[in-house]
This record gives structure tokens, sequence and C-alpha cells, in this order.
């Protein structure tokens, strides 16, 4: 049995040591330890491995001495910058206020830059975050003031609980509940280890995660406002695309009056996406519901519960049923992927699928030898696929589909067409790259597959629907 340990241990020589005495007593043993000083000065993370009652042992153990930290801590530490005129005692009235507020300091600096004002840094620990508001505003009448994320400070100041803070600032931006929170915080802070062990600062994962669940959270409600496109494929067959802001594109194929959903976004935008097909199918409520799925990737899978049938490939529902027992999922596998998908599973609300909604259609290659190869064929009305399955340079599972005799492909992650993506699809597009370190799980090998791709496209006029970004019109000559 494994456990994840957040502790809060003293910033003095050998407080390790005495919780690494605490486990290996109990016959406990460590699979790994995460500690940055730079980033908190106090927060240690350990993995453990031991039985149930030697793991509740510990829990035990850690507790007397501690070490453990405490769910309703909620102290958090704001940094704050006050231009004050370049006179001595000019931060006099400021620091009274401080203390009539009864505020502890973790952290000033300060420095002259050549003009009459000085701007004083310092780190304030806040429980209760009507009191900083109050605080605020008289500041205001003092001088200018200007609350400063930890991003944009020059150095890095001594915030002891800074995880906490963190991870309570991502919850407040995507409405999490309590009891994910602390899952959420040992999945950032494995974030932060893989790519610091890979060179890159601390802060700039941080920062991107940020902006990653800022760009998720902007786009909520009313802000929801996907690009949405009809294109004629056929007398009686026409693809909407739904293109939102954050997460994969929704085809919705409509065919002698039959519906295909292909690709379904993520699971935080479900209410909004439901409201969507609702106005485009007014049926939608009483209708049996079918999507396709190009690969297993979170941001095509996060709608697949209001859907009756999920038709994948035999990799993908593989995927998908080790996700819904609990095991890895593919991108879990890679070690640089894991802490990204598990924070953007957190963060998007994502729900595995019961696998008995599963309809895997094709008998999948094993070890696939061509970037590209045929695995059988799918019909849907009007509309008459050849079905590709991919070596993997994406995800494993991934398909192609192509229609000769209507000059439609549809590809997935493996092609997209970056040059129709939108500001905020691009901005989007940008954050994944870094805290994976790539979006592929192969990036050679996808470059290759995409060339498969276009190599397979015959003569004529093609439109090519990829899962970000619009429609790619595409002309094959002879």
């Amino acid at each position: 049995m494994k456990k994840t340990y957040v502790t809060s241990m003293p910033n003095h020589i050998g407080a390790f040591l005495k919780a690494s005495k605490c486990f290996s007593e109990l016959g406990v043993n460590i699979t790994r330890v995460s500690y940055n000083k730079a980033v908190d000065s106090h927060t240690l993370f350990i993995d453990a491995e031991g039985t149930e009652n030697q793991l509740s042992k510990a829990d035990a153990e850690l507790q007397k001495i501690g070490y453990l930290q405490s769910d309703t801590n909620k102290t958090s530490v704001v940094l704050i910058e006050f231009c004050l005129p370049d006179i001595p005692g000019s931060v006099t009235n400021v620091l009274e206020l401080i203390n009539e507020f009864s505020f502890n300091i973790s952290y000033i600096s300060s420095q002259e830059n050549g003009t009459d004002y000085q701007y004083f840094k310092m780190g304030l620990y806040v429980e209760d975050y009507d009191k900083i508001s109050e605080f605020l505003k008289e500041a205001e009448k003092l001088c200018k003031v200007r609350v400063i994320d930890y991003n944009s400070s020059e150095r890095v100041y001594d915030n002891s609980i800074f995880y906490n803070t963190y991870v309570m600032g991502l919850s407040r931006v995507m409405g999490l509940s309590e009891e994910v929170r602390r899952e959420l915080l040992v999945h950032v802070n494995l974030a932060m280890q893989t790519l610091d062990e890979q060179g890159l600062s601390p802060y700039r994962t941080f920062d991107s995660i940020s902006k990653f669940a800022e760009l998720l959270g902007a786009s909520k409600g009313r802000n929801f406002n996907p690009r949405i496109s009809t294109h004629k494929i056929a007398d009686n067959t026409e693809i909407i695309l739904i293109e939102p802001p954050c997460g994969s594109n929704t085809i919705i194929i409509k065919s002698n009056e039959k519906m295909l959903f292909i690709d379904s976004g993520y699971a935080c935008y479900k209410e909004e996406m439901l409201e969507i097909f609702k106005k485009l199918i007014p049926d939608f409520d009483n209708m049996e519901k079918t999507v396709l799925i190009t690969h297993a990737d979170v941001d095509h899978c996060g709608l697949l519960s209001i859907f009756d049938k999920v038709i994948t490939s035999t990799k993908t529902a593989l995927c998908l049923k080790n996700e819904y027992i609990g095991k890895n999922g593919y991108r879990e596998e890679n070690p640089l992927h894991r802490p990204y998908i598990n924070i953007c599973k957190i963060l998007t609300s994502y729900e595995t699928i019961n696998p008995d909604k599963l309809l895997p259609m094709w008998n999948d290659i094993e070890k696939p030898t061509a970037p590209l190869t045929q695995i059988g064929f799918f019909d849907f009305e009007e509309l008459h696929f050849e079905v590709y399955e991919g070596k993997g340079g994406h995800l494993p599972g991934e398909i192609v589909l192509i229609d000769y005799s209507k000059h439609i492909a549809i590809t997935g992650d493996i092609y997209i067409n970056t040059h129709g993506l939108t500001k905020e699809q691009a901005e989007y597009n940008q954050y994944a790259p870094i805290l994976m370190t790539s979006v592929d799980t192969n990036a050679k090998l996808c470059l290759e597959e995409r060339k498969a791709i276009m190599e397979r496209l015959g003569v004529g006029n093609w439109q090519i629907f990829g899962a970000h970004g619009f429609k790619k019109d595409y002309s094959v000559s002879l």
C-alpha cells in the first residue's frame, strides 16, 4: 500500500532524520522525497510504502511530533508593495498600520531606485481575507499599494505555507471542493519535482499551472463562447464544428437526421456544452447519444458520461477501462506526463467512464510498424470511412478517419490546423507542452504520422477536421 505524506517540518538540522526514523522503526519504505527550500522552507513531500497497519501507525507518530499538515490551516501569505516617499521614517506609518491589524511580517525588501520613492515589498501572514481587504483600504490612504502575485516578485521570499496557499488559489479559480485539495497539492508538487529534474525553474511550473487554471476558469459560464461553424459535406450531411477556448473540439455529424458526436471536450464545461447541444439539436434529451473518441486524452473524454454509447479503438477502450478501475492510463504511464494529467483531471473534474458503455469497433494492431495502418471501416449514413490507427506518436490507440468519396478527414490530435486556432486556443495550447515537456508521446513519430495522413489524401479538394482549431481546406492536384 502506498501513501503520500505532506509534512510540515521545522526548518532546522535533523528534521528529516526525525521523520525518517519514524518510518524505518515501523518498517515503512520511503519511495520518494521532494523538498525545495526556495519554494517552501517547511513543506516536505514523502511517498511511503507499507501495510495498511504500518501506515496507520506512521500517521499517528507523525501527528504526535507535529509533522502532519492540518487541513484546517487556512493561513496564507500576501505579498504587498508599498510606494513610499524616499525620506527617513516613511515606512513607520505602514508598520504601525500592520501592527494595528496584528499581521505578522514574513518577508520585507526595499531598495532605492534613483527616484523620490522607494518600493517596499512585504509578505504578510493573513488568516482572514476580509481583514486584508480592510487593511488595503486603510493603506491606500497612506500611499500607493499593489498586491503582487508571487510569480511577479523579483526574488523568492520565505513562505513556509506556499503549497497550501497556492493550491487554495487554484481551487477557488475552478470552484473545487475541499476533498480534492490535498490530492491536487500532491500532484502540483510532483509536477514541480519532475520538471525541476529536467532543469526547469519550479516557478515556471507554478506559473504555467496557474495560467492553465485561469484560462479554464475564465471560460466558464457566460464566458464560454466557443466558435461554432457548419460545413456542408453531402446532400443530406453536414458537420457542426464546436471549438471551445480550452480543450478539444467536438464534432457533430448530422446525416439523414441522425447524429454522431466525435470527441467531447473537458468535463468542467459539461453544463455549457449541454446548453449548446440542446440549442443545436432540439430533441437532444430524448435521442440515443453516440460518441466516437479519436484517442483517450482528458480533453477528449470529459463528457463521456452523457452518452449512451462510446465508440473507440481497442487500445483506447483498454485505457479507459484501466482508468475506471484505478490503474494508470497511457498518459500516466509516462513519468513526464503523469503529474500534469493528474492536475488536469482534478482541475477539470474528470470522471471515468463505465466500461459497459464502451464499443471497441476494430482489431487494433498490437505493435504497428507503419506510422498509419488501416484497421477497418466505419459507416455512418452517407459517410464511409476508412479507419487508420497511428503508431502512438501522440497517444496509443489514436485513430484517423478518411472518407475518400466525400473528401473529408477526421484526424484527432495527430494533425490540427495550427494556423486556424483562435487567440484563446493558441494561448491554451502553450501550457501543456511546458508541463508535459511535449504533448506527444513521441514527437518525431507524430511528425511521421502527420506526413502519412497527407500522403494518403487523393486528388481533390479536402476538408480536414482536426481536434483543435478550424477546419483545414486542402487541395491535392495531379
